[in-house]
């Protein structure tokens, strides 16, 4: 089999755990073409693993953590104001917590894709635990037909200290509930029963404000091709609770930092 053929099926998946720490398409997809160039020039590095996903995900890390302003080390970090270097980084146990909540990794492996000790990974996660915690809350619009996710959505939502502003199941309720109230944070469905989009609603939303979206699909291959413009956050149903607080997590992270960066721009 050749490497691209062994590569094929994690690739979607990789793209989306690179979104998730950069916050876009472009950034992401652009360290997955960087790991996938390094991976031509020396395709050993999948042996040196049990599983070719879980050497994909090192090698990605390493060149994700080789940049300066990704990771907690190297001179010009160490010379950028501490404010402007928090508001960059992506540390170590944010990754940590994202492969083991989002990408689905074994402790086991997530540490190896880290090159660390299980205690280590675990100190990891619990690291990016308290940072959570200490998240800002906000007020989350959830567009979901099906009442018992609908459920669980919002059930998951509070316990992550957020307030739900209401819940719409189709095009026009989630139109009708944005103008009444703003919403923070949405979580959608894609697909909605009656035949509307979840997609297409929010897509008229940000017309009219900015708003972090988190999409929720059974289907998310078909938004993981690279042919369109492709959800930053996406997550696949069924879902876990840990998946839906690590992504709440870097949404917010990031609608965070694009505010602070206006402010440092327009102060």
């Amino acid at each position: 089999m050749s490497t691209s053929q062994t590569i094929a099926p994690y690739l979607p998946f990789l793209r989306r755990y690179a979104r998730a720490l950069t916050g876009n398409q472009t950034s992401g997809d652009a360290y997955v073409a960087a790991a996938l160039e390094a991976l031509i020039e020396d395709p050993a590095v999948l042996k040196g693993s049990a599983s070719p996903r879980i050497a994909l995900y090192r090698l990605f890390t390493k060149i994700w953590n080789s940049v300066v302003v990704n990771g907690s080390g190297g001179s010009a970090g160490k010379n950028m104001p501490a404010e402007q270097r928090l508001s960059n980084l992506t540390p170590k146990p944010r990754q940590a917590f994202l492969l083991v909540a989002l990408e689905g990794f074994s402790e086991q492996d997530a540490a190896e894709v880290l090159e660390c000790d299980i205690g280590a990974l675990r100190k990891l996660v619990d690291e990016s635990g308290r940072e959570l915690a200490a998240e800002i809350a906000t007020d989350v619009m959830i567009i979901e037909d099906e009442p018992f996710i609908a459920m669980d959505l919002e059930g998951l939502v509070e316990t992550l200290g957020h307030n739900v502003l209401g819940v719409a199941r189709t095009h026009t309720e989630a139109i009708t509930l944005a103008k009444a109230k703003r919403p923070g944070l949405i979580l959608a469905d894609i697909q909605l029963a009656d035949g509307s989009s979840g997609l297409d609603a929010v897509n008229e939303m940000l017309r009219s404000f900015e708003v972090p979206v988190i999409f929720i699909t059974a289907y998310p291959e078909r938004f993981l091709t690279g042919e369109r413009p492709e959800p930053a956050f996406l997550i696949a149903k069924p879902f876990q609770p840990a998946t839906v607080s690590a992504v709440v997590s870097q949404a917010l992270f990031f609608e965070r930092k694009a505010r602070r960066s206006e402010r440092r721009a327009t102060g």
